[in-house]
């Protein structure tokens, strides 16, 4: 098969590497990619924006017999809808689908009818903004201040103080600080527990879920400072029991893909479900409708079957025919950024010792935010790296990855140095 993977994170690198481990995939290709994905998948210069015409053009001159949509912007506006009428078989959700992602307010919809628990929400518009701060004094703090559309995952503000709470609110609603995603806002209650991350399979009927990981959105250590777009992960997450993993799978998954099939907008494709474990069970933060990142930088490397053997099957509707078969390592992604990041931050430098770090099936290294320049590798995000690393030993493998991140160097990179560490705290309990 000649396979086609849309984006340029580490995502998408982490895509590249398992595909290319089948023996389905016969050439690999990547648009745009980025320096890592470029060393073992062929570049792409045509576009992914827009109407999608030129990417579709060289999909139908190459032949491509699937394409991987990795990232949220593209799946939002219909690529695989666009793909799919020009006769190419595309991995992902519709853009109805994924409107899960893309509205917020959506997704609170299709909860509310599913009966997926979920935190308590208010909507507010532009042109609501007195309403909003209204509202706000009446529920107090703490509180989450959402925006309603795709914000790089920096859409996020759990305000812990009315001031707070009203400056997130002003800068959505009159500041448009995200652009047309804070066309409107969500004012929803704080709910108090630790945070998960479940992927799960869907082919429109039937699902199978992954492994549990968690994520670590804050930049600093102790989930300090702003969001970001992830700075870490381990999975498993041992906070996700059996018991808890059952109920996202039956009171989460299976509601939430059901409600979509019975309104005429089968969800095929990956559906990522962002937990709070409350003490009165799992609730949803938020649906994405692609691998998350980076917990598919340890989710992936877990995964024991063929991708694409996955993929065919949610796409055919045999997914009820397969059995996910899982590493018993752990695995743990650091990721390093770039300096001022989630702020501004400089592009275009060099980075030096990735060649220091020995790469195996234990140990990988995801680019994210690079580029080629002059033959050399350099930033061109703001998250740069991702250094995975497994072990059967959770503690080795955080051990391990400290050890081997500060061989590779540029100015101003900066990483959290607790990635894991709530997942040993739980186990020595």
């Amino acid at each position: 098969m000649k396979i086609l993977v849309i984006g340029s994170g580490a995502r998408e690198h982490a895509l590249c590497w398992k595909l290319k481990q089948s023996p389905h995939c016969e050439r690999l290709f990547c648009a745009p990619g980025n320096a890592g994905i470029l060393q073992i998948a062929e570049g792409v210069a045509a576009p992914v924006k827009g109407d999608f015409s030129e990417i579709i053009r060289w999909a139908q001159t190459n032949q491509i017999d699937l394409a991987v949509i990795g990232p949220e912007d593209p799946l939002s506006q219909g690529i695989v809808d666009r793909f799919e009428a020009a006769g190419i078989r595309a991995f992902g959700p519709s853009a109805a689908a994924a409107q899960l992602e893309s509205s917020k307010a959506f997704a609170k919809e299709v909860m509310a009818a599913a009966r997926v628990p979920t935190a308590k929400y208010h909507s507010f518009s532009a042109s609501q903004l007195d309403d909003a701060l209204a509202y706000l004094e009446s529920i107090g703090a703490p509180v989450v201040i959402k925006a309603d559309g795709l914000a790089a995952g920096k859409g996020v503000t759990v305000a812990r103080t009315l001031d707070e709470a009203r400056q997130a609110i002003r800068e959505n609603l009159a500041d448009q600080r995200f652009g047309a995603a804070s066309a409107s806002i969500l004012i929803e209650e704080f709910l108090e527990g630790e945070e998960a991350s479940i992927f799960a399979f869907s082919d429109g009927r039937h699902v199978l879920i992954t492994e549990s990981a968690q994520d670590h959105k804050a930049v600093f250590d102790n989930d300090q400072g702003p969001n970001t777009g992830g700075m870490g992960a381990y999975s498993p997450a041992p906070v996700v029991t059996p018991e808890i993993a059952n109920m996202v799978e039956e009171k989460i998954i299976r509601p939430t893909i059901a409600e979509m099939a019975a309104r005429g907008i089968p969800y095929r494709g990956v559906l990522y479900a962002g937990l709070i474990l409350t003490k009165d069970g799992p609730r949803v933060i938020e649906f994405n409708c692609r691998f998350g990142d980076p917990e598919t930088q340890v989710i992936l490397p877990r995964l024991r079957n063929d991708l694409i053997e996955v993929i065919e099957a949610c796409m055919h509707g045999g997914l009820n025919k397969i059995t996910l078969k899982w590493s018993t390592d752990a695995a743990v992604c650091v990721v390093m950024a770039s300096g001022g990041y989630p702020g501004d931050y400089a592009k275009g430098i060099v980075i030096e010792g990735l060649d220091a770090v020995p790469t195996d099936e234990r140990t990988m290294v995801f680019h994210a935010g690079t580029s080629e320049k002059n033959g050399q590798t350099v930033t061109s995000g703001g998250r740069v790296l991702g250094l995975t690393t497994l072990d059967p030993s959770l503690s080795k493998a955080i051990e391990r990855n400290y050890e081997l991140l500060p061989r590779i160097r540029f100015a101003g990179a900066h990483w959290r140095t607790d990635i894991g560490q709530k997942a040993l705290r739980r186990m020595a309990q």
